[in-house]
């Protein structure tokens, strides 16, 4: 933990298969019980990190015939074991500078005390991190709706059409509005899931409405930046063409906006 948290180490969490996206529990992935350890056969997909991290925390079903969501166990792996190895990096629309690659385990041996936490609880301990990895995308999709914001009203009061900035016609001042207001409610979803993280409360249903509004703000802030921009928005010379493409992982990754939606209604039903 200590080389992570100094940024002497890079850190990767494979959870994503080729089969099971959104329905992580359908991982699988197998870690058959030897003596010492546990053998490992499969491969994850859209793993952070996947060729260039020193650490992986693998999610495998641990008991083939055990309950839904209690037969994945997580196992720590290190850069370099036998059976190990990164597979294809992903070549994204957006979000480039961020590696992305399948990761692939064959017959890879690893001791017993890789085991992370207990036997069989691998998928709870997943939805645990997911929570707070959604308030991360949240804030991601608030700083680029933010700067897509930004870049957009700096552009409107430098660009003239008609001999006036573009920013004195109403079509694009209302364009401005929209943006400046989702990002206001984006920025208070968002510190209000982080704070109420950093207080321990519960927060999947909190933490899943920040994602899933500030993820939708970004792609439409990042969008309405395109249009501001006109033809110099569809170009690379311009940054606002690559807050369009970096914003859509938002509604994508952590869950997608839909599986928001779920957690969202499932927890507003609970107990009902």
């Amino acid at each position: 933990m200590v080389p992570l948290a100094s940024g002497e180490k890079i850190a990767a969490w494979s959870l994503t298969e080729p089969g099971a996206g959104s329905d992580a529990a359908g991982t699988r992935t197998r870690a058959e019980k030897v003596d010492g350890g546990w053998i490992l056969n499969g491969s994850k997909t859209f793993t952070t990190h996947g060729s260039v991290g020193d650490v992986c925390v693998v999610f495998a079903v641990t008991d083939p015939s055990g309950p839904r969501h209690h037969n994945i166990s997580a196992f720590v792996l290190e850069k370099g074991m036998e059976g190990f190895r990164p597979g294809k990096k992903e070549n994204k629309l957006g979000i480039r500078a961020s590696d992305t690659a399948e990761v692939v385990m064959e017959n890879c041996f690893v001791s017993e005390d890789r085991l992370l936490g207990d036997v069989g609880e691998g998928f709870i301990q997943a939805l645990q991190i997911l929570d707070g990895g959604r308030i991360s995308i949240a804030a991601l999709g608030l700083g680029t709706a933010i700067g897509a914001y930004e870049t957009a009203l700096s552009y409107a009061k430098e660009r003239e059409q008609f001999n006036q900035p573009i920013a004195r016609f109403q079509a694009i001042q209302f364009h401005l509005a929209e943006m400046a207001t989702r990002v206001a409610a984006a920025e208070i979803l968002t510190y209000a899931a982080a704070e109420a993280m950093d207080r321990g409360e519960k927060v999947s249903r909190l933490a899943s409405e920040a994602k899933l509004y500030t993820g939708e703000a970004a792609v439409f802030c990042s969008e309405r930046g395109v249009q501001i921009h006109g033809g110099y928005g569809f170009i690379k010379d311009y940054r606002a063409e690559k807050y369009y493409r970096d914003a859509k992982i938002c509604t994508i990754g952590e869950g997608t906006s839909e599986v928001q939606r779920l957690v969202i209604a499932r927890q507003l039903l609970k107990g009902r």
